[in-house]
């Protein structure tokens, strides 16, 4: 229980690092911060190359998510952003972050479907909605954002916990020597 406690504190420093850093025009701090917590978990991990493989491919699903809805017009981010089009460097860390949280504090989820669309589907949205009240995230067309958002969870989430067993399809019950 303590590893699932400690899973979910460091993902939460992480995501209010991100948030609050590229609300104050400052992401550099906050994707620091993240990157540190990211490659703390991989080398705590018994099984890094699982951890490593699902933490990017949930920084290719997120990269994908995020730009297509910023290139939609629907979203942006007060900075952190390299090129208008293109998902800014420290969400992109954040959907790693999440990686880290799906062989611990949401592998609960892995074999409940519905739970985990539901869950995606709510919470997701509700994460860039406080970003946006924190001033990291605007959105420019609040709806067809949530919605999108909305969708995009809903599918993402029980897709990389799906994604985030081993090659036999097993979780080791002793993946991490600490978390």
């Amino acid at each position: 229980m303590i590893k699932i406690v400690i899973n979910i504190i460091l993902f939460q420093i992480g995501w209010f690092a991100c948030v609050l850093s590229a609300a104050n025009n400052h992401p550099l701090v906050g994707a620091s911060i993240s990157l540190f917590i990211i490659v703390s978990h991989v080398l705590l991990s018994r099984e890094y190359k699982q951890e490593i493989r699902i933490i990017v491919i949930a920084m290719v699903i997120g990269l994908f998510l995020d730009s297509f809805i910023i290139s939609a017009g629907w979203i942006t981010y007060t900075s952190g952003m390299l090129n208008d089009f293109i998902a800014p460097y420290w969400i992109v860390l954040m959907w790693a972050l999440f990686a880290t949280t799906l062989n611990y504090s949401l592998s609960w989820m892995r074999n409940k479907l519905l739970v985990s669309v539901v869950l995606g589907a709510i919470a997701g949205p509700l994460a860039y909605y406080a970003g946006m009240k924190l001033g990291a995230v605007e959105f420019i067309n609040e709806m067809k954002a949530l919605i999108s958002l909305s969708i995009g969870w809903a599918i993402c989430t029980p897709l990389l916990l799906k994604l985030s067993v081993d090659r036999s399809g097993q979780i080791n019950k002793q993946h991490h020597k600490f978390f």
